[in-house]
């Protein structure tokens, strides 16, 4: 089963993170990374621009209308997020639990229904 494992930010958390402590955040999380790569349960991981960069787009009349996003107004946003693939939602939940971060910022963790076949 697959799960999608998000991780939720804004500018304002990264700024108040002191910046010689981003080397070893970079470095425990590259380690998860590594981990579950290794053992072939993360598909894998994304991290995401700013939400300044998102963007909205919509078709009119056929063709790409595009406008600044993101669409919710709301102070987090999803900085990152994880292709998980388990053999179970405990299993999914341990991997969620054992992020970095997991002890001070929740993971948001969701089951993939359904996957567009590949030879489509």
């Amino acid at each position: 089963m697959k799960y999608v494992a998000m991780i939720y930010g804004n500018q304002a958390k990264w700024d108040s993170f002191p910046a010689e402590a981003w080397p070893e955040a970079i470095a425990k999380q590259e380690a998860f990374n590594r981990k579950y790569r290794d053992s072939g349960e993360l598909v894998g991981a994304y991290g995401l621009a700013d939400a300044a960069a998102a963007q909205l787009v919509r078709r009119e009349d056929g063709a790409p209308a595009v406008t600044d996003g993101p669409y919710l107004e709301t102070k987090e946003y999803i900085a990152s997020f994880y292709l998980l693939d388990c053999e179970s939602l405990e299993r999914a939940q341990q991997i969620a639990a054992d992020m970095p971060f997991a002890d001070v910022e929740p993971v948001e963790l969701w089951p993939v229904l359904h996957e567009s076949a590949a030879d489509m």
